[in-house]
């Protein structure tokens, strides 16, 4: 099963003092690296966004994390005809523009499950169903969806 992670779960994978979700974010990464697992140009943009924005990387640190991912990843971009299927989103499902571009570009990379914290969880749109990573209640669905950890 393809995934997808969006930025929010990316930034607890740095923030030590997030505790619980700071653990399951890098569990989560892990076990993604392993399986079929892709990241979007839009994320990782997000990403380094956030994380220099709020001081919790150097622009240097977070550009190392996004070469280290970019190496174990796949990265989609968005497409011409991902932002006009973003735009039909916006206007029949009410998302949110960027909500909209990241969903129509995991959907043309083939996802099935996108896993932010940020969208209704459960909620399926098209061919990706949006799981909150940090709801104890998807654990069992997570856990299809990715490899088992290596120790």
């Amino acid at each position: 099963m393809r995934i997808s992670i969006d930025a929010n779960v990316l930034i607890y994978v740095i923030d030590r003092d997030a505790g619980e979700r700071h653990q399951r974010a890098l569990e989560i990464l892990h076990r993604a690296s392993i399986g079929d697992c892709v990241l979007t140009l839009q994320v990782l943009g997000e990403f380094f966004h956030a994380v220099t924005r709020k001081s919790k990387l150097s622009a240097d640190g977070a550009h190392r994390f996004l070469i280290d991912w970019r190496e174990v990843f796949p990265v989609h971009a968005a497409t011409t005809a991902v932002l006009d299927e973003a735009l039909d989103a916006v206007r029949s499902h009410r998302l949110g523009f960027w909500d909209a571009m990241l969903w129509a570009t995991v959907q043309q990379a083939g996802c099935e499950l996108l896993l932010s914290e940020d969208f209704q969880d459960g909620r399926r749109l098209g061919r990706v169903t949006f799981v909150d990573p940090f709801a104890p209640a998807n654990q069992a669905l997570l856990d299809r969806a990715l490899p088992p950890p290596i120790v």
